[in-house]
């Protein structure tokens, strides 16, 4: 698989994050994560954000991923990336750019998800998610269509064999 722009898309506790470390050694390739941008502008997701901050977030996103590409690095980016104008607009960049996009849905369904949610409250390893702000993430989060050609984590891990 040839590195330039590899989208995540999943829900909350669904595993990009760790996914998204695991692709970037692999690659190598540097990780941009929307929830640490937003933590670097004092803001934390898990307890609702208003859609004007996440857009600016994302819009922060974008230069750095642009940056990045620019220099010549792959780039990772660890997002819910939901709804899907958001994956396209990441599809768009990566044209603009001329590198090649890949877009990598980390499915997992809401059992498993509200079972890591509850795991990482006994034993924190990252930050909590209100009940309110999970339930609407997961009634609202639009996965791929298949005209996207997202690649399932197993798929990825074949391509990179």
């Amino acid at each position: 698989m040839a590195a330039g722009l590899v989208v995540l898309c999943g829900t909350s506790f669904s595993g990009k994050s760790t996914v998204a470390r695991e692709l970037a050694r692999r690659l190598p390739a540097r990780v941009v994560s929307l929830d640490e941008i937003n933590e670097r502008r004092g803001l934390w997701g898990g307890d609702g954000i208003p859609v004007e901050e996440w857009g600016r977030t994302h819009r922060i996103a974008q230069a750095e991923v642009l940056e990045l590409l620019g220099s010549g690095v792959a780039v990772v980016v660890d997002d819910t990336s939901s709804p899907r104008f958001l994956r396209d607009g990441w599809r768009a960049l990566a044209a603009e750019a001329g590198v090649e996009f890949r877009l990598v849905y980390v499915e997992a369904d809401e059992a498993t998800v509200r079972a890591r949610r509850e795991s990482n409250r006994l034993s924190p390893s990252r930050r909590d998610v209100t009940d309110a702000v999970l339930d609407q993430h997961l009634a609202a989060f639009e996965p791929p269509d298949p005209d996207e050609g997202a690649l399932s984590v197993d798929q990825l891990w074949n391509v990179l064999r």
